[in-house]
This record gives structure tokens, sequence and C-alpha cells, in this order.
């Protein structure tokens, strides 16, 4: 507790003409006695901080020193004003905190600074969940949060199974959330939504130290993304349609090797979709870059597409309904 106060003082008289024990008192909430009591000890430690009696006096830190902690560029500032995210902040529980700590961290920056930190916070806001997700229950976050960042075991209900794990990470995907934990030697995810009656325990576990919380997640993503991909075809494209493939079948998808392109730029390509109905859905917005080769049924369907929209198309330009 104390050791905050300490920080907070000084940060306080960082690039400020300083203030009275009195003034600084009140704003901690504490006596003037105890006031110089932390002056001391910031003295004591090396900060270059001083007292002057009378009229126009206070406590003051020496003209231009700088805490390593404060001493960011504009860009720095600018760039964590961007990690204060509401939702957040309010599904972990800490609203309260993280709107203290902004308010801290903007009144300890000189002014240049302070004023290019607002111009981000009033400007960018950051709105983590999507338009169209459900709700989720994530009422159990905070106490999961908890055993995540006390490397404590955590034990729950998930599918109607009860669960032991250690907790490793917590991320946020489009608005849900997602604890990834071990259990049984194995590294797993489990939506928080759907985690029931968490307990925190008293047993605490080590972190494997070559665990990286955001090169398992794009791992176990791409994973995922692949064990989606069971429909195979085979496809012509231009060299516009092999361009615009990743954006059309995703990033997973697209990584093929194409057959030789001929004089004309178009090569084959062999690619693995999640099934007959999405490939149909996703090669249509190939347009005139694509040509389905096989399978016989996927290239009879692309054609009876093509033909509704040229006969859709004929009839509105004669005028026709």
């Amino acid at each position: 507790m104390r050791s905050g106060r300490l920080l907070q003082l000084m940060l306080r008289l960082q690039g400020s003409r300083g203030a009275t024990a009195q003034q600084l008192a009140d704003e901690f909430g504490v006596s003037v006695r105890t006031v110089y009591r932390d002056v001391a000890s910031l003295s004591g430690g090396g900060v270059p901080i001083w007292t002057e009696s009378g009229p126009g006096g206070g406590i003051r830190l020496l003209d231009g020193w700088q805490s390593k902690l404060s001493g960011m560029t504009d860009d720095e500032t600018s760039a964590l004003m961007l990690l204060g995210v509401p939702s957040i902040a309010a599904d972990l529980g800490r609203t309260d905190f993280a709107e203290s700590a902004a308010a801290k961290l903007l009144n300890t920056m000189p002014a240049p600074l302070r004023a290019g930190a607002r111009l981000w916070q009033d400007r960018i806001l950051v709105d983590v969940p999507g338009w169209f997700g459900g709700s989720d229950d994530i009422s159990g976050l905070p106490i999961i949060a908890s055993a995540v960042l006390d490397s404590r075991r955590l034990q729950f209900v998930y599918r109607d199974r009860e669960r032991t794990v250690d907790p490793l990470g917590l991320v946020i995907k489009a608005g849900v959330w997602y604890l990834v934990a071990n259990l049984n030697d194995r590294t797993l995810s489990f939506r928080v939504g759907r985690v029931e009656d968490p307990v925190m325990g008293d047993e605490s576990f080590d972190r494997p130290a070559d665990f990286e919380l955001a090169t398992w997640w794009a791992s176990s993503m791409a994973e995922f993304d692949r064990s989606l991909l069971r429909f195979g075809c085979r496809v012509r494209l231009s060299a516009e349609g092999w361009r615009r493939l990743p954006d059309v079948v995703g990033v997973e998808a697209s990584r093929v090797e194409p057959g030789q392109a001929d004089v004309d730029g178009w090569m084959d390509v062999d690619l693995r979709l999640e099934s007959f109905d999405v490939a149909l859905s996703q090669l249509i917005g190939l347009g005139s870059d694509v040509e389905v080769l096989e399978p016989l049924l996927l290239r009879g369907a692309m054609h009876a597409v093509a033909e509704q929209m040229v006969l859709r198309h004929r009839r509105q330009v004669s005028g026709g309904g």
C-alpha cells in the first residue's frame, strides 16, 4: 500500500511546480506527518525531492528530473491510450480501476504529452464485441481472470463435466472470451460463456516457461481452420483469380501450389474447402476468373447459377421484371 503511495507521490510532483504538504495530504487521504515521512523515504531512495518553507514554498522535485516510468515519447503515450478498451475492463470487473489508472497516467504526464494522449483517448474507440454476437454469460470471468493472473488451479463444469485446469491465459475474439488452459498435459481453449461454477483453488502451478499465449492461439486457430477444409475440388484460375483467392476462400484454404500457367495466365489449382455449398458460394465470388473442373456436380451447379444470373440480368436490361 505504501509503495503505491510513494509512486503516486513521485509522479504527482514530476513535471509540476510542487505542492504543499497539506495539499498532498488532502489528495492522498493521509496526514501531513505521513507526507513528510514519504518525502524522506523518496529522498533516501535517491529521488531528488526537496522541501522549502515559507510563502510560495512546498515540496518539489528537482527541475527537469524524470522517472523512467514517464520518460515516454508522444507516440508511445498515444499508443498506450489505445489499451483502454472499456468493454474489456467491464467484462473483467475492473472498470473503476481502468478509469483511475488512466486518470493518474494523464495527470503525471508533461503538458504536451497529456494533450496528445487526450486527443487519442477522445477520438479513438475500440469496440470489441461483434454486431451480431450472442450474449454469453461471463459472470465468472473475474474469478477466471484472477486464477490466470495468480497461477492458481481452477475448477469448473464444462459441457456437464467437472474439470480442473491450469489456466494460462484469456483471449477475446470478436467479443467472445476464451480461456486457454492445460488439462491432462494438453493445452485447450474453453469458451468462457460455457464455463459453469468456476472456483479458484488454493493450489498454485508452474507456468510453462516456453508458453506464449499469442503464438499458441494463432497456431490453434490455423489448425482449426484447416480441420474444416474437407471438400476437395479442382479449378482453373486466371492471374486475377489467383490473386483474389485468399480474399474469397480464406488464407488457410489458399495455401496451395498452383499448376503451370498457360499462355493466357490461367492455371489449374487443387483446393480443399469446407463443403459443397460453401465451395459454390465462395467460388461464385471469383466471377469470370474461375472455371470449376472437378467435381462435375460442382461444375454443373456453377453453370446453373451462372445461367440464372445471365437470365435475370438480361431481363433487367431489356426492361423485364
